[in-house]
Formats: structure tokens, C-alpha cells, sequence
């Protein structure tokens, strides 16, 4: 898939022989008119569509000293310095144990910590909490988020993120997507990557949602929205976060509101088994709170919310097994709007 989606093929795999499938119409529709390249977004040509819009770009980081810099630098250099595209460069330092704090100051971003926006709220813990402070914490019309753990990251994320929103007032989110390289002993898979999308999210989707069919990776960490958007809708604390977006903004506003640009290609830090289990269970939650949000799905009792998993351990009798319990609930921080607004009043 490239380019301005033209060419998109949809195949049915059955007793392995391939077939062409007609997906719903909305879906065969949206595809071609909402899927673009980064490469068709020049920047120039984005600067004279800006106008008095304001960008921020909002990049949450845990631990990622390796990284978050030359992200920094980058978009420093090519969209402040050299073109006046975007306005505000923040990290949020989501309770990092190393220097990502002062790596990403050093780089030319404003820096705040996670904890210290908003402070008369509770701490809560995750990567959707550390994307709604900083979206609390910013001011742009348009709003990008990029992940701090990224290797081969370049301007051409940000530019082609905001390319359908700074062109097209009828779209209100975009999603990026890319392949994503597997890196293991055996090699690597070239798209071997995105495995909690292939195994949890893109199934699911496919059964309850299927009008967001179309997306590549749903949960993609790379995305822009409108603040006016963004603001409106729930951000779950956790790893949820992602999916929970385009199923809000979907039922908020429809599927020709959302869109997608494939930015080539991502190398980031992959996680354990383990992890993505935790993530797989935290983006179940969140699926399963919309469905009853949204009366998709009706369910006598709702899911339990500890995820139960092994790991080895020693001990006098050799390797034994031993039980970890983890809280993977749907905790949501409320629309900022909403927020905001209460705030207001009691002042």
C-alpha cells in the first residue's frame, strides 16, 4: 500500500488459493480517498497551507535516553529552523529512571514531567497518560504525537501526519503506518513486527468495528488530530490508548473523518512476550469498555481485569514457575475539554 492508495488490492486467502473479496463500501471507498504517502506532503507546500494553524508535536518518553535526541534535533532542524512548520516541540518524561529528560532539553525540546501537569489531579501510570498531559500541556490547533523510541525517525513523519489535516478540513485524525522490521536470532522479518496488532487488535476490529477494517496498524503510536478532537474524546491511561481513539473519533464523527499515511518504515526497542501480553490484555479492556459503551456487545459479566502470567524462578527444587499478577483495567482520563471546564468554574 502507497502512494495515494491507488492499487490497494484485497485478497481472500481460502484453502490457499487467493481470491478477490469485496470488503463493505465504505471501506473499498475510504481506502484510496484517505490513504497517502508521506512523500506526496511537501513541506513547502504544507508551510503555505498553515497559515495562522498552530502544530505542536508531542513526544512521550520512558527511558529513552538512545533516542528521544536525535528525534529532537531532527524535527528542530528540518520544520522549525529551516521551514516554520511546526511551533512547539514538547516531551513528556513519563517518570523515566534515566537522563531522557535532560537529553531531550539539551536537544532544543521543552521538557515537562508527566506528574507535574495538572497536578491537583492523581498520578496515573502508562503511555496514555503521559499523551493526555501532553496534550494538556501544549497549545497547537494540531496536535502530532511521535514515539520516543524510535531509530530511523525523520521529518517526513511529521510532514506526512499532517499533510491530510492541513489540506482537508473535513479530516479530523490521521493515523501513520509503516512496515516494521523484526529483528531476531533467526534474522529478520521484514514485517514481522506489529504482532499484538495482528494477533488482538485486527481481529477484534475486523468482529465489532469493521468499519476501521482499512487501517493497516491500528495501533500505530505515530498520529495527529485536531485539538478541537482530541479534546472531546477520552484518553485511556494505558495501552488501549490508540485503539480507543479511533473508535471514539469513528463514532464521533465517521469513518471519512479519519485517514492514514504510510511513513516507510519504523526500527524501535521490541518488547518481551510477556509485555505484549500485558499490552494485549490492557487493549482488550479497552475494546471491551467500548463495545459497552457503544451497545456493540452485551455481556452478563464484565471481563475480569488481572492478567495472570508465569515467569521462571529458582529455587532449591530447580527452576519453578512463579505467578505474576497484573491489573490491565481500563482506567480513562475524562475529554480534557471536560476537564478543563470544571476548572474553569471553580476558579
Amino acid at each position: 500500500m502507497s502512494g495515494s492508495g491507488k492499487g490497494m488490492v484485497v485478497r481472500s486467502e481460502r484453502a490457499n488459493e487467493k481470491v478477490e473479496l469485496k470488503v463493505s463500501a465504505d471501506v473499498g471507498s475510504w481506502l484510496p480517498r484517505r490513504s497517502s504517502h508521506a512523500a506526496d506532503w511537501r513541506r513547502e507546500d504544507l508551510l503555505a497551507a498553515k497559515g495562522a494553524t498552530t502544530v505542536s508535536v508531542v513526544i512521550p518518553a520512558r527511558d529513552e535516553e538512545e533516542t528521544v535526541g536525535d528525534i529532537v534535533r531532527t524535527i528542530r532542524r528540518d520544520l522549525v529552523e529551516a521551514i516554520p512548520l511546526v511551533d512547539e516541540v514538547l516531551v513528556v518524561d513519563s517518570r523515566s529512571q534515566d537522563d531522557t529528560a535532560r537529553v531531550a532539553a539539551e536537544a532544543g525540546a521543552t521538557v515537562v514531567a508527566q506528574d507535574s501537569v495538572l497536578p491537583m489531579l492523581p498520578g496515573m501510570a502508562g503511555k496514555g497518560e503521559a499523551l493526555w498531559k501532553g496534550l494538556a500541556a501544549t497549545k497547537g490547533d494540531l496536535v502530532v504525537f511521535v514515539d520516543g523510541d524510535l531509530y530511523d525517525f525523520t521529518s517526513d513523519y511529521v510532514t506526512g501526519l499532517l499533510g491530510p489535516l492541513l489540506t482537508d478540513e473535513s479530516v479530523a485524525y490521521v493515523k501513520g503506518f509503516y512496515h516494521r522490521p523484526l529483528v531476531g536470532a533467526g534474522g529478520t522479518d521484514a514485517d514481522g513486527g506489529g504482532r499484538v496488532t495482528e494477533l488482538v487488535a485486527r481481529p477484534l476490529l475486523n468482529m465489532y468495528w469493521p468499519e476501521l477494517a482499512g487501517f493497516v496498524q491500528p495501533l500505530a503510536g505515530e498520529y495527529a488530530g485536531r485539538r478541537e478532537v482530541l479534546e472531546r474524546i477520552p484518553f485511556v491511561v494505558n495501552y488501549g490508548v490508540e485503539v480507543g481513539h479511533l473508535i471514539d473519533i469513528l463514532e464521533a464523527h465517521g469513518l471519512d473523518a479519519l485517514a492514514q499515511v504510510d511513513l516507510g518504515k519504523r526500527t524501535h526497542r521490541h518488547q518481551s512476550t510477556q509485555a505484549l501480553g500485558r499490552m494485549s490484555g490492557q487493549i482488550m479492556q479497552t475494546m471491551f469498555d467500548r463495545l459497552a459503551r457503544y451497545g456493540r456487545l452485551v455481556s452478563a459479566q464484565p471481563p475480569a481485569t488481572l492478567l495472570a502470567q508465569f515467569r521462571r524462578g529458582e529455587s532449591g527444587h530447580g527452576v519453578e514457575r512463579e505467578m505474576v499478577l497484573t491489573d490491565v483495567s481500563c482506567q480513562q482520563r475524562p475529554p480534557l475539554a471536560e476537564l478543563l471546564a470544571e476548572v474553569r468554574e471553580i476558579a
